[in-house]
Formats: C-alpha cells, structure tokens, sequence
C-alpha cells in the first residue's frame, strides 16, 4: 500500500530549492558514513547500531533524540518505498509533491548526502488550501511526518479536486466520526498541553527547543504523544483511542510502553502510558485493572456563547 510523508529538506527548508532542481530527497546526520549495503530490513537492527554512533558523536544528546534521529534517517533512506509520495515544504507557503522513484543513494560532500531520486510533479499545494488537521501534521515538527491518513485529501490535491467527504478503511475504527473527531485532538490537546492535568506533571519532550514528542516513530508505528516529567524521572506514552477498538489501543499502547523501556529509558528512569478516549468504557478499565502503569481519562468539549453587541 503505498504511503505518504511529510519531509523537511533542511531547517526552515533552506535546501528544499536545491532538492527540486535535483530530483531528490535527503538526510543530514551521519553525513560522513555511507550507508550503502548497511540498511537492514529491521528498524530496529539499524538503531542499535547507529544510536551508539549519534551518542558518540553528540555526547550531550539523550537518547530519546538519538532514537528520533536513527529513526527518521532511516525512514528516509529505507523505509519509505519505491512509489510513496512525499510532501515537502519549500519555505514560501507551498509543498512540492513528488513520488519517490530511486533506492538510497550516498553523496559524499554533499549537504544532504543521504539522498532518494524523487520524480516531483508540476502541481504543488498551497498550505491555505489543506484542511485543518493536515495542515497541523504537515507541519509538525521534525524531518520525517508520516500523513498517510490523510492519503484521500492529498491525492484529490493531486488530481486537482477537493475531498467530498471523510472516509476510513482502516477495520479497526468502530466509530469513524470519532475517529474524524479526534484526529484534531491530537493538535489540540499538543498546543493547550500546559492547561491540561497532565501538563503539570510533565512536558511534552522537546530537542533543543523544537517539539519533538508528537507523533514519535517506534518500530510499531507513531507514538501520539511522548512526554518527560519535570523531574526527568519518568516517560509517557500518551495515546488517543481515536474511535478504535479497546482490545486494540490496549495492546497498542503497551507496544510503544515496551519500545521506550527497551530503546529510550535513561538509568533510572520509568515508563507510564495513558489512554484518552472520548467517552468511558468498560472494556478499557477491565484491561488496565491489571496494568497499574498506565491510566485512562475521557476528554469533554466546552464553549460558551458571550454576547459582546
């Protein structure tokens, strides 16, 4: 099934001109290791052992950044395929749209030397003209942003139509209007983070100032929301039941736990999950009664009307 991301060519895109003129795609980190014949099948042979190398190389990293950087290097240069679409800001409002049509290629000296040869359309997209909720993902922080769920909206774009309606084949949503709702909480709850109970307790992790805890890669998929506490003791995974079945974001939530207390835990540290769903269920509470590290909430929506003639 083919898939769809979002690419930052550079900081602020600064080298998204470049890639356009030159038919591409890239990565920065390692710039001066080929990593020709060094691509495992496994995400996760290929962190352990270039996390070790990130380390090495920035001593004041954690490893929760060394895992994001491992993580959207290799996606660029591996795992995303032969025929997947990439988005890519070009730093004037617009995203160029391409298909990716070569295998990881390395130039060494280059700016961006871990590259793939990207056939890019005529057609870009204008940031004003996306919806709402892709507009929020698509410019999420960080090099790599998987948007396949909104693979509808943006091959209308391409086509040159605009979406008639939402749609999910995904057969583990029972509810595809919550799930349509609450693929813009995942943004709302990120930017209102610090009014929220669990703001007080922790921050949403960021890298050297740029949010990085939205949307995480793990080798099971993205994790919602990771979050550090204030006192550096304990990671968690937030995630958003999202109209899905209970049995699945139970087991979901417990992977990425099982992933961040394999791959990212610093001595020391512990790891806590929590599930936020629209309403309450049964189901979930019968499943966490014998899972004490991970907690439940439901979200409620308010507004008031405020006469102001």
């Amino acid at each position: 099934m083919k898939n769809y991301y979002r690419i930052m060519l550079g900081k602020g895109s600064a080298y998204a001109e470049d890639a356009h003129e030159g038919n591409y795609i890239g990565a920065g980190w390692f710039y001066d290791i080929d990593l020709t014949n060094k691509l495992p099948d496994n995400w996760r042979e290929f962190n352990k052992k270039y996390i070790p190398v990130y380390l090495e190389q920035n001593p004041d990293k954690t490893k929760v950044s060394a895992g994001l950087a491992c993580g959207m290097l290799y996606t660029i240069v591996k795992g995303i395929l032969t025929g997947d679409i990439v988005l890519c800001p070009d730093g004037q409002g617009n995203y160029l749209v391409g298909e990716v049509v070569g295998d990881y290629e390395y130039h060494k000296d280059a700016t961006l030397p871990h590259r793939r040869s990207v056939r890019w359309y005529t057609k870009t997209i204008s940031r004003n003209e996306i919806s709402e909720s892709l507009r929020n993902s698509a410019g999420s922080i960080g090099t790599v942003s998987n948007i396949s769920r909104y693979a509808d909206e943006i091959e209308t774009f391409i086509s040159g139509s605009r979406p008639s309606s939402i749609v999910s084949t995904d057969e583990t949503i029972e509810d595809p209007s919550i799930f349509a709702l609450e693929k813009h909480l995942e943004d709302f709850l990120v930017k209102n983070w610090k009014n929220t109970e669990l703001g007080k307790y922790y921050d949403i992790y960021e890298e050297d100032g740029q949010m990085v805890g939205q949307q995480y890669p793990s080798d099971t998929g993205p994790i919602d929301i990771l979050a550090i506490s204030k006192d550096k003791k304990e990671i968690l995974v937030v995630e958003l039941k999202r109209g899905r079945a209970s049995d699945v974001i139970v087991g979901q939530i417990q992977r990425y736990m099982g992933y961040v207390k394999e791959e990212l835990v610093e001595d020391g540290q512990i790891v806590k999950g929590v599930i936020i769903a629209f309403e309450d269920d049964i189901r979930i509470h019968r499943a966490l009664s014998v899972a004490s590290n991970i907690d439940f909430y439901i979200y409620k929506i308010s507004f008031k009307l405020e006469n102001v003639k």
